[in-house]
């Protein structure tokens, strides 16, 4: 059938070129101008986010005359290591926790982890994002249009019959005032593609060296993890040592007590010497009261590292007697920590994407090139389409951008430095927590075999004591205070076996790879 071309149809395309931009751009491939690529900014610190620390320190305290110096050994767990998500769901537990169970436990469930795990994920999807403006994008869409318009309102009727009028020497075509209902669809695919532009592959190398960034932070966190959990478990070790040793001097001071006693009903004895058996006995039930309440605390911050319920209700099943540490001399073991430790591998690339951030920003001052196309289809019915492509290459070249560049550049510089600052002092405190774990150490190895010999000199003198006792040749007050420095010289010795493994604890975190390396330092009973 033949085509009626008459002015009515060549009017009502021309109507519908006006009425209907959205048509008449998808048919002419009209679309906007380029953005222009922007660098992205990195926060001025590179250091990881987590909030939180575990520290050691030791403290000398001056010995009494029955007592040798002591190191007070202290940990501090703060922020997100000292919280957990509950373990028990994914992993039983029967009420037994052996130092294996807590560390695992701690590296599943503890915040610490945890929430560098999440970084990582977060930093792995920006890099994606990164990624996604470098490849290609296709998309497509389906729009619909149905309109209608006053002509005389906005103008266009008077316009179009002047410029006709003026065209054929007379009065234009007569419009209709209200032109409509005009109604047609658009079925698209668009294909966009960035074929030349240095800002975005520097910011996709920037976000890549950010991910390796916070993978590496995530291996420092787990080291951390196993140092705040193997220390609150070495904690709860020391105060059932604790409350073992006074439950026996609790013991002792009860028997003597009831020599006492004894002797005092046969008149051997003084009721001023069965009043002050009394108070030590009393006395040694109260510091017995004390200890078992700090055993219950510090299981408590054990059961919160690792995900158990916050409670006490529950028994550690590991012991640790003294071992010496790892034959290496603490130069070797800051090499060694140099190569290996997690938070100098994160400064390292925190660094790498400062530098590719400032390519970034530099090279939005270069031009870009970029490429979109798109095929569809357009027409009033579906049967009725026909096919329209547009294909557009885009250079953008920037000329002026109000100084934004350079403020782009001021900023990469500033996150530059800092992350250089940061990596020195990484560098620094690495070797710092090295040195400072030997000196720990070695301080710990002789304040355990000095206490050790006084321990068995005190646990002699209290029998030889107490044997003149039960001769009758001498008073409580000489099995009292032998009772006494035997105390001292326990406690003395549980403070320096705890001191001693704490510090190979801290050693093995100092070098890195601290889970890697618990089995040739802390080997359970």
């Amino acid at each position: 059938m033949r085509r009626k071309s008459t002015w009515g149809g060549v009017r009502l395309m021309f109507l519908i070129t006006i009425l209907a931009p959205e048509m008449a751009l998808a048919q002419l491939g009209a679309r906007a101008p380029a953005s222009t690529s922007v660098a992205t900014q990195l926060p001025l610190s590179g250091r990881s986010a987590n909030s939180g620390s575990v520290a050691t320190t030791q403290t000398p305290i001056p010995g009494a005359t029955t007592s040798v110096n002591t190191i007070n050994t202290t940990v501090q767990v703060s922020g997100t290591y000292a919280g957990s998500s509950p373990s028990v769901p994914a992993m039983p537990f029967s009420g037994k926790l052996s130092f294996n169970d807590a560390i695992q436990r701690g590296l599943e469930f503890n915040l610490g982890a945890t929430g560098q795990a999440a970084a990582v994920l977060q930093a792995r999807g920006q890099s994606k994002v990164s990624r996604s403006n470098l490849l290609p994008n296709l998309s497509g869409a389906f729009s619909g249009h149905y309109l209608t318009t006053d002509l005389a309102t906005t103008g266009i009727q008077s316009a179009i019959s002047n410029s006709f009028g003026g065209a054929f020497g007379g009065r234009g075509p007569v419009l209709p005032t209200v032109v409509g209902p005009i109604s047609y669809y658009d079925l698209r695919a668009t294909l966009t593609q960035n074929f030349v532009d240095l800002t975005l592959l520097n910011n996709y190398r920037s976000a890549r060296d950010t991910v390796r960034a916070n993978e590496a932070s995530m291996q420092d966190a787990r080291d951390t993890v196993v140092l705040a959990v193997g220390a609150s478990y070495l904690q709860v070790i020391a105060a059932k040592a604790r409350v073992a040793s006074e439950r026996a001097q609790l013991e002792t001071a009860e028997a003597v007590y009831k020599q006492t006693a004894e002797r005092r009903a046969t008149g051997l004895a003084a009721q001023l010497d069965v009043n002050q058996d009394l108070v030590r006995a009393q006395t040694e039930r109260q510091r017995l009261a004390t200890m078992e309440n700090d055993l219950s605390r510090q299981k408590i911050n054990l059961a919160r590292l690792t995900g158990l319920p916050p409670n006490d209700k529950y028994d550690t099943s590991d012991d640790f007697d003294y071992s010496p540490a790892p034959a290496l001399s603490a130069d070797e073991a800051v090499q060694q920590a140099l190569g290996g430790r997690a938070d100098l591998q994160a400064a390292e690339a925190q660094l790498k994407a400062a530098e590719r951030s400032r390519a970034a920003a530099r090279a939005e001052r270069l031009p870009s090139l970029s490429v979109s196309a798109d095929f569809g289809e357009i027409g009033t019915h579906f049967n009725q389409g026909r096919d329209t492509y547009t294909v557009t290459g885009t250079l953008n070249i920037p000329i002026w951008q109000g100084g934004r560049v350079g403020g782009d550049i001021a900023q990469a510089e500033a996150a530059l430095r800092q992350r250089r600052a940061e990596l020195a002092d990484t560098r620094g405190r690495i070797e710092s927590d090295v040195r400072n774990a030997y000196l720990d150490l070695e301080a710990a190895a002789s304040q355990v075999e000095l206490s050790k010999n006084n321990q068995q000199v005190a646990r002699e003198n209290l029998r030889l004591t107490r044997e003149k006792f039960e001769r009758g040749v001498s008073d409580s007050v000489e099995v009292s205070q032998a009772r006494q420095a035997l105390a001292s010289a326990d406690l003395d010795y549980i403070t320096a076996l705890f001191a001693h493994n704490l510090a190979k604890l801290n050693l093995a975190r100092a070098l890195g790879g601290a889970e890697g390396r618990l089995g040739a330092y802390l080997v359970a009973k």
